[in-house]
């Protein structure tokens, strides 16, 4: 929901990526000149046409670039940012890993710019660790499954919109930031630099940026260090980015555009984990030390080019071609042992994912009297994706092919000044292409545990959408809409988890694609200073996807079951006068699966998969024309499952801010965990019953900022 009056929309720069998954469509205007002005030029549609997202039949929220600011003021956590500002997401883990994190209780899909981020065969659950936040204009959200916008979002759409060149020939920027501990320790102190250059000149338009942070150690409420994870560790990493983008108007109506994003992020070495106690209360904690073998990093290229024609024979016209080169190699695990020098090792895992995708949208409004626009589209996908153990070369997920077509079909009716409808049909087309292929046996060196004969299945899914808006009147609008979402279980995850011998890729059930239907019903309240959005959604698969630790193997399977959620969703805002802003998000979510295979749902659903209970407050003000402050709150409540050992200790937490603008410039104070409280993270508690993972939350940070715009 946003408070403001509804923002022009403008010229649709599509995603036109994919595989098959289309991506939001994005909004633009259409002079060069406009296509550099702020944030209020933009507007996202939560369809692939041009509908703005206060008029959409599913729930949208849009992230400007003042709010993405007041939080990187408290951290730079992606995970924490998105919590903050997302309803229904879960709480972060503070960890180089979003697994665990869901949306509505599914996964959502990443984009950025329309690429997207996760990786359909192999999900290394680092796929909201890409792109340095300093990048990003706004955050597009959209809630609930989407056929439009096909593979993967099953959960929801999270899209980064990268920053655009700012009107004028030359516009620098630059932040610096430093982070550390309330007790100042040496070990706990980090930085941060970014660089921004930008300009319009003639037809073209322009914008380089570079950042690099270096981040300390975490400590908790009781000062003591956060424990360190296995599968991938934000506390003493460093990372950099780097992003380009060239644009050139080619006349009023056509543009065409190259952008290059480099992501880079490496583990420390210096902190080796000590395990906790769970039973005890005792968290996970690191000491100094050299851990064994590399250190773990995440390294992301996206390529993209996109061309946009908003009068083609009366059309408008998207495009887009992307590429992207993923490779994460996680920390060494007690779980894959080798012999080195006569010694007993242990190995560690490499992803490596390369996609190649295209997006085309075509949509043609001003038919019927002008109440009805029409957009259809093709996305292609193709990904290529193996994990392998990096000191001993032996397979852990044998080389796979994914490719992905699918056609679309949108449209959107006016059939009164109130009533609009909307509906759509996407049809699905992937493959899978697997070799033959042994898996690993953990319980010494040798690469045959059980061999698997290749295969290429293939699947066909319709999936379809309707959704209405009515304006009751002047403050009340009501939504209704139904989606299918599809995606693939994490592919990579069920290869190398077979045991039995005699399997045939071509046979597996687990193979199968997971299609989600979304039911959402809701009402969006304006009246001028005050807003209000509530909505009711229910998200059931027939075999859906739930995560299992088997702590027999060390690893996560993927149990097919039929899954049902259900889930409110209450967002309210409240200005008072030109100063001061209140806004206050509740959610609630519960779900259950079929563990039985009798067709009934049975089991609740563990903190792996639904987000507790959550209440937020927030508090802006603008004191004067130099000092402002943020006060943000956050409860999250307790929850009881079927397993007592994921059971759910609710917490609470406060985060603060105040930004002060000097004549040159301007500075920030952010605190995260305001009242230093001592707490164990929702996925500590819930997600997962380990000592290992018993880990404890971040404790009071304060992190000083200062940024300049020349």
């Amino acid at each position: 929901m946003t408070l403001p009056a509804k923002r022009p929309l403008a010229w649709l720069v599509p995603a036109l990526l994919g595989g098959l998954l289309p991506a939001p469509v994005l909004a633009q205007e259409a002079d060069s000149a406009a296509n550099a002005a702020a944030l209020e030029a933009l507007v996202i549609t939560a369809t692939r046409n041009q509908r703005q997202a206060d008029d959409s039949s599913q729930r949208v929220t849009i992230i400007d670039r003042e709010q993405i600011e007041r939080q990187l003021a408290i951290s730079d956590d992606p995970g924490q940012v998105l919590s903050q500002l997302i309803p229904s997401y879960s709480p972060s883990r503070q960890k180089l890993s979003n697994a665990g994190e869901s949306f509505r209780g599914r996964s959502p899909l990443f984009l950025i710019d329309g690429v997207p981020q996760t990786n359909p065969l192999r999900d290394s659950a680092r796929d909201s660790y890409t792109i340095d936040l300093s990048m990003v204009e706004r955050i597009e959200v959209i809630h609930g499954a989407s056929a439009e916008h096909g593979l993967g979002a099953t959960g929801g759409i999270i899209n980064f919109v990268t920053r655009r060149a700012e009107a004028g020939e030359l516009n620098q920027h630059v932040g610096l930031q430093l982070t550390s501990d309330d007790d100042f320790e040496s070990e706990g102190f980090g930085h941060k630099l970014d660089y921004r250059l930008s300009g319009q000149t003639g037809d073209w338009d322009y914008l380089v940026a570079a950042s690099r942070q270096q981040r300390g150690v975490f400590y908790d409420g009781n000062d003591q260090v956060v424990g360190i994870a296995y599968p991938g560790e934000l506390q003493d990493s460093t990372s950099y980015d780097l992003f380009a983008r060239l644009g050139y108007w080619i006349g009023d109506h056509q543009n065409l555009e190259v952008s290059v994003n480099h992501f880079d992020l490496e583990e420390g070495d210096d902190y080796v984990p000590v395990a906790g106690d769970r039973d005890a209360g005792i968290p996970t904690t690191a000491r100094p030390g050299t851990p064994d073998g590399d250190p773990g990093y995440n390294q992301v290229t996206t390529a993209r080019l996109a061309y946009g024609h908003d009068d083609w024979f009366g059309n408008r016209l998207d495009a887009q071609l992307y590429h992207q080169r993923f490779r994460a190699q996680f920390a060494t695990t007690p779980y894959f042992p080798y012999q080195e020098g006569g010694e007993s090792r242990f190995d560690q895992t490499r992803n490596a994912s390369d996609k190649l995708g295209a997006k085309f949208t075509l949509s043609r409004g001003g038919l019927l009297d002008d109440r009805l626009t029409l957009t259809s589209g093709l996305d292609l996908l193709q990904d290529e994706t193996t994990q392998t153990l990096v000191h001993t070369g032996r397979t852990y997920v044998p080389q796979s092919q994914f490719r992905n077509l699918a056609a679309f079909l949108q449209g959107d009716l006016a059939v009164t000044e109130r009533l609009t409808l909307n509906a759509g049909v996407r049809h699905e087309y992937a493959r899978l292409d697997v070799d033959d292929f042994a898996t690993i046996d953990r319980s010494d060196v040798t690469q045959d545990k059980v061999t698997v004969e290749g295969g290429s299945p293939d699947f066909d899914e319709t999936l379809f959408n309707a959704g209405a808006t009515y304006q009751a009147n002047d403050w009340l609008q009501l939504y209704a809409n139904y989606s299918e979402g599809f995606g693939m279980p994490d592919v990579g995850r069920v290869l190398r988890g077979i045991d039995q011998p005699g399997q045939n890729i071509d046979d597996l059930l687990q193979l199968q694609p997971i299609v989600t239907d979304n039911r959402e019903i809701g009402a969006r309240f304006d009246w001028e200073d005050y807003g209000l959005e509530l909505s009711y959604y229910e998200s059931n698969s027939d075999v859906g996807e739930r995560l299992a630790y088997d702590a027999a193997s060390g690893s996560w399977v993927g149990n097919r079951e039929k899954t049902e959620i259900q889930g409110v969703e209450v967002t309210g805002e409240l200005r008072l006068g030109d100063a001061h802003e209140l806004r206050l998000t509740y959610t609630h979510a519960e779900g259950e699966s079929d563990t039985d295979g009798d067709g009934s749902v049975d089991t609740e659903l563990t903190g792996l998969n639904i987000a507790p209970d959550t209440l937020r407050l927030a508090w802006s003000a603008d004191w004067n024309e130099r000092l402002s402050s943020h006060l943000q709150v956050s409860r999250y409540f307790d929850r009881s499952v079927d397993d007592p050992e994921l059971e759910f200790d609710g917490y609470g937490l406060v985060d603060a801010s105040l930004a002060y603008r000097l004549p040159q410039g301007r500075l920030s104070l952010g605190v995260e965990n305001l009242t230093d409280e001592q707490y164990i993270t929702y996925y500590s508690q819930a997600g997962r019953a380990s000592d290992d993972y018993y880990f404890a939350g971040r404790g009071r940070t304060l992190t000083l900022g200062y940024q300049l715009d020349f």
